[in-house]
């Protein structure tokens, strides 16, 4: 009911320390006494503190909060409110989370509701459509000043002088009545503006809107309002959006006093008609039009003539200005003898950019008007650069920058010069800052030089001829935007040669021209005298490509650079889409390029035991790991979870075996998925035999000895770590199951599988990001070190500018790098005989004792996490942090988790009870996955009780015993499979579930994902129903809103895919305690 958060609470507090005190008095329950009035939404409290103080805080009827005020000395001593509000404030925030207020709400929005469609309801029978009229005012030539206002009138059938048009419009605003006569009171409930009239209405409403706000910043003083009586007071920029808003519907204005009905506006120029003669030594300039026309605004945009308002073209609105002034009260300019030849090569131009006009023929005899023919002649002397600008009218050669003696007549006439023309010229160049010395007009600073070159020389060629000389040519503008090269695969070194430069520019010089790219700067002149503009799309696009390929200044200069092969398809893709880089591909290099992108094309023999077994996606799959294994490459098979990874690889691996004959691969999986290898090995390929490292130290020694002997050796990420010495051997392929395992690249597993010996090395992994960009890095680091560059490079030019700044182009870069090693199919998108898949959230209440004690522990907690990342700062903060959200996220599972005493029940484990109790009735089979064991203990005491047959499996369940659980599962013994996350989110098969319930929510959603896949994977037959279970309220809610953000950051790089605290920053630890 009441909109109170911490932010409010904060702003409103004196300070962060009076904020403090505030919530130690509301955690020490000072707040004794505290009552509301629900009439008036004002609350009343004592708060005890030195001694009892009284508390007022005064609501809205919305529950927007109004004032407060305290009766302590504090609150006149300073400006913000006092502890003692403070704590008040938090103590209603809590009674109305508890739900104290929730009649009132009821209530409130009941009425609310009732009174919108009560009032639609009579407002449909009463609507009356009012007539509106405008009456604009315009005293231009005013002794006081220009100055324009406007009139409204108002009413039904008849109308009434609007006298107070500001309380016309705040009616409007606050929906209330405004009387004008005995048969017309204005009201907003039924008085209804037509639509030609809202937009004005709106404009108004905007108007006191700006004015109520700079009189506020202004302290109420300084300012004369817009609104005087019946008169608003239009400035310039007002006039200008009156005009534009009623400009197709009549209206009435005074203009100079005279008044003009049904006025409309005119979007066009005035038709002038102008005509020049000449008479007693004088020029005549006569406007024959019938009405003077006079302007509205100070720059000539609108001006009334002829019974209209005109809204007149650029061109009319900067050449009319000057003639409207000097024709307000004549129809005629005269200009005088000495002014005569001024006149006409100054202005005559422009008028005749206004209209045609007539010249009169004793003024035709006296004018000479020849075609101007501007030549402009460039040299260059040294360092600096020469102009030559002549303007040619038939054989009168005038130049603009020498001191001589003007021309203007030839014999006896007067040379109408072409003055537009000669002023474009000269501005270009006075522009490009030429100085002039010795009736020399020369340019010597270089970038200076470079901008005439490079912008002003092509607008000179739109209106003159240009002659260079043979120095000034060599310094040209240099075309730098085709590359050219060449690059092939050299099978002998097992690298990519690749060459590519500019005609003309040696590998040196070309150095230097990126070197001044990422300087930023505007241009690179070459030796030669010539230059390069570095505003280039091609420059960049090259500099780009090298940058990215970690080319450095040496690489450059080399004819012949060598690359890694396993850039070969990023180059490709970036050469393919540049229009600026033209590079010949070897045919080697061609073929490994489409091999890789087009694996399925390729005829590859599939072992004959499994060409029945393998699915379409599968043999795809089989087929992309040959070609990448063939060019001594790595890669990622990151398929959706049950779309049988493991059965492509040994399809892979049978092959090879086949073909090169006999050599070991190592596979390191999870302890839980060891013996699942066996098993799929003796179910689809017998011919490999496999070795699982297990058991003692001694047993596992005995057994590496052995590897020699066998096509598959199997063991697991924790034994790797122990015996990482032991495996002195060089494998055919390394094979990381459940690569996520080395996510953190400064982990034991990490160190240890990446000092394993092959000639290749794969990742299988449905969740190759889990929480950040640096868990891809580690495990390409494996696969392919060097790839993604070293970690260093790699957080600056991928994972900082995606995650902190959201830069596109930089996940642009990256998803090139990854794509090509990464191979991820969906389920929808491959299994369309896979049945759906259907989710949703079920919210669970906490109960009334469960609520007391969660929101006893949130303040507990927020108070001591508060204290400690103060005293400690939030990067040590951690622990204490974690412990206080594990503790939340138990109460909301069952208190009695870590409170021995606790007698009272579980919103969410009685839900539950009746979820299972229904789903089993309708002949379901679930699993069920917690994070918490002692939570799952609970659940089994339920089902004990219920007498529900249930199958368990937690981190201490021997991993040989795991698969006997598996297949007992999905033989049909048991109801309810009850599995720890962790220790059974991963890597089983348990297609005999069509329920999957996920008791607790997990920070990652790609942790909860693998978890459903248990069931939702091939051999499924029934559609499978997934439930979310969250406790309404509280910290479970922003744990689904962080497993949201989460995904998002996931689906951009890959596709979607536990987070620790560490990963949290401190605004939204702080959230989750809101």
């Amino acid at each position: 009911m009441f909109n109170i958060t911490n932010e409010l609470i904060k702003d409103l507090a004196t300070n962060h320390i009076t904020y403090k005190r505030g919530q130690r008095y509301y955690n020490d329950k000072k707040v004794k006494m505290l009552k509301l009035n629900k009439s008036n939404y004002k609350f009343k409290a004592i708060v005890s503190g030195n001694k009892d103080y009284k508390v007022k805080i005064h609501f809205d009827n919305k529950g927007n909060f109004k004032k407060a005020d305290c009766t302590c000395p504090a609150y006149d001593e300073y400006w913000g409110y006092c502890k003692h509000i403070v704590s008040t404030f938090m103590e209603i925030k809590k009674r109305d989370f508890q739900g104290e207020y929730d009649y009132i709400k009821s209530n409130n929005i009941t009425k609310s509701i009732i009174d919108f469609f009560k009032y639609k309801k009579d407002i449909s029978k009463k609507a009356i459509n009012l007539e509106l009229n405008y009456e604009f005012n315009s005293n231009v030539y005013d002794e006081f000043g220009d100055y324009s206002y406007l009139n409204l009138r108002i009413g039904e059938e008849k109308l009434y002088v609007v006298k107070n048009i500001k309380k016309l419009i705040e009616s409007i605003k606050n929906n209330e009545s405004l009387y004008y006569g005995k048969k017309f009171t204005f009201n907003p409930e039924f008085h209804k503006f037509k639509d030609k009239d809202k937009p004005i209405i709106n404009y108004l409403k905007e108007l006191l809107e700006s004015e109520y706000i700079i009189n506020e910043s202004l302290f109420g003083c300084g300012r004369n309002s817009l609104f005087k009586g019946k008169y608003l007071t239009l400035t310039e920029s007002s006039v200008k959006r009156f005009f534009n808003l009623i400009k197709k519907r009549e209206f009435n204005a005074f203009i100079l006093g005279k008044e003009y009905k049904n006025l409309t506006i005119i979007d066009g120029d005035i038709p002038l008609d102008l005509n020049l003669s000449k008479k007693e030594n004088k020029i005549i300039l006569k406007m024959n039009n019938k009405d003077t026309f006079i302007p509205l605004v100070s720059d000539g945009e609108y001006y009334f003539t002829n019974g209209f308002i005109y809204k007149v073209s650029q061109k009319q609105k900067e050449y009319l200005m000057p003639f409207s002034k000097a024709l307000a009260n004549t129809d005629k300019i005269e200009i005088p003898n000495k002014y005569s030849e001024e006149f006409l090569y100054e202005v005559y131009p422009f008028i005749k950019e206004l209209t045609d006009v007539k010249i009169e023929k004793n003024l035709k005899n006296a004018i000479y008007d020849p075609k101007i023919n501007p030549e402009i002649y460039l040299d260059k002397e040294g360092k600096k650069i020469i102009v030559d600008v002549k303007f040619i009218y038939d054989d009168i050669i005038i130049n603009p920058f020498l001191f001589n003696k003007k021309v203007n007549r030839k014999e006896g006439k007067i040379l109408l010069r072409d003055m537009e023309t000669e002023k474009k010229i000269i501005s270009i160049i006075e522009n490009s800052e030429f100085k002039i010395k010795n009736n020399q007009v020369y340019l010597e600073d270089d970038e200076k030089i470079y901008n005439f070159i490079n912008t002003e020389i092509p607008k000179l060629k739109d209106i003159s001829e240009i002659y260079y000389s043979e120095k000034f040519k060599n310094m040209k503008i240099y075309d730098a935007s085709s590359f050219t090269g060449g690059i092939k695969l050299n099978t002998d070194k097992d690298m990519l040669e690749f060459s590519f430069g500019i005609e003309n520019i040696s590998n040196k010089e070309l150095v230097e021209v990126f070197n001044s790219l990422k300087e930023k700067r505007k241009y690179y002149r070459l030796k030669d005298g010539s230059y390069i503009p570095l505003k280039n799309e091609g420059l960049k696009n090259a500099s780009d490509i090298m940058n990215y390929l970690d080319l450095d200044e040496n690489d450059l200069k080399e004819d012949i650079i060598e690359i890694p092969k396993f850039k070969a398809l990023y180059l490709d893709e970036r050469l393919e889409e540049s229009n600026y880089i033209k590079i010949d591909k070897s045919s080697q290099f061609k073929k490994l390029v489409d091999n890789i992108k087009k694996p399925q094309d390729i005829e590859i023999k599939i072992p004959n035991s499994l060409k029945n077994i393998l699915r379409d996606y599968q043999k795809f799959g089989f087929k992309w790991l040959k070609i990448l294994s063939h060019y001594g490459l790595g890669g990622i098979l990151a398929d959706d979870m049950g779309l049988g990874k493991t059965l492509q690889v040994l399809a892979f691996l049978l092959s090879e075996k086949k073909e090169k004959g006999f050599k070991p691969s190592l596979i390191i999986a999870p302890t839980s998925l060891v013996y699942n290898w066996a098993s799929e090995v003796d179910k689809f390929t017998k011919d490999l035999n496999i070795l699982v490292v297990s058991g003692e130290q001694d047993e596992r020694s005995k057994m590496i000895e052995k590897i020699n002997e066998y096509d598959i050796i199997v063991t697991s990420y924790p034994l790797i770590r122990r015996d990482i010495k032991l495996y002195d051997y060089k494998f055919r392929y390394c094979i990381l199951d459940e690569a996520q395992h080395i996510k953190n690249k400064s982990s034991k597993n990490a160190k240890s599988v990446k000092q394993i010996n092959a000639n290749n090395y794969f990742a299988l992994t449905g969740t190759p990001i889990e929480n950040s960009l640096t868990e891809l890095w580690s495990i390409f680091d494996f696969i392919m070190p060097g790839y993604l560059y070293s970690y260093t490079k790699f957080r600056k030019r991928f994972e900082k500018p995606i995650i902190k700044d959201n830069n596109q182009k930089s996940l642009k870069e990256l998803n090139r790098f990854i794509k090509p090693f990464i191979l991820r199919r969906l389920k929808k998108n491959v299994l369309k005989e896979l049945p759906e898949k259907i989710e949703h959230k079920v919210v669970a209440d906490l109960t009334a004792e469960q609520k007391k004690i969660y929101l006893a522990y949130l303040n507990k907690i927020k108070g001591e996490i508060e204290e400690e990342i103060e005293n400690k700062g939030f990067n040590r903060s951690h622990i204490k942090i974690l412990s206080g959200l594990t503790r939340l996220r138990q109460i909301c599972c069952h208190p009695s988790m870590f409170i021995s005493d606790y007698k009272g029940k579980s919103g969410k484990l009685e839900l539950l009870e009746e979820i299972i109790t229904e789903s089993i009735d309708s002949g379901h089979r679930i699993l069920l996955f917690s994070q918490f064991t002692t939570m799952l203990d609970l659940i089994k005491d339920m089902l004990d009780k219920r007498k529900i047959e249930y199958l368990y499996l937690d981190g201490s369940t021997k991993s040989e015993n795991r698969g006997d659980l598996v297949n007992e599962f999905n033989k049909g013994k048991g109801e309810i499979f009850l599995i720890s996350l962790k220790a059974g989110g991963t890597g089983l098969n348990l297609t005999g579930a069509d329920t999957v319930i996920h008791f607790d929510p997990w920070w990652n959603p790609a942790v909860e994902e693998q978890a459903t896949d248990r069931a939702y994977r091939i051999g499924q037959e029934n559609s499978v129903h997934v439930m979310k279970f969250i406790t309404k309220g509280t910290i479970e809610e922003k744990i689904l809103k962080l497993q949201n953000k989460k995904k998002e950051m996931i689906d951009s790089v890959i596709h979607p895919g536990e987070t620790l605290v560490s990963k949290m920053s401190e605004e939204e630890i702080r959230e989750l305690f809101e």
